[in-house]
């Protein structure tokens, strides 16, 4: 019986508690933003690169390296983008 009383009265004190942002989200945000420009741009400088690379390891005649590094560029850009679009539905749920 007691227990049942003091029970109602914490729920009456705490009952509906108002969400509040964390005092660093707004800025853990705009770093999250600017990672992921950085990975997009790294990326494509990466694919752009590679290519460049293939087409005078093309024209020189010299040994062909630089498929492996356009499949490792795709390969990376491919988990970096997976990565982003896993967070961001992580941040999404527990953000809401």
């Amino acid at each position: 019986m007691i227990m049942l009383a003091v029970h109602e009265v914490i729920l009456a004190q705490i009952s509906n508690p108002t969400p509040e942002t964390p005092p660093l989200a707004d800025k853990i945000m705009k770093l999250m933003h600017y990672f992921t420009w950085f990975m997009l741009l790294s990326g494509t400088t990466a694919i752009v690169y590679a290519g460049g690379r293939f087409a005078w390891e093309k024209w020189s005649g010299s040994g062909l390296d630089s498929p492996k590094m356009v499949a490792g560029a795709l390969i990376g850009g491919t988990v970096a983008t997976s990565a982003g679009t896993l967070m961001q539905s992580i941040v999404g749920q527990f953000g809401h």
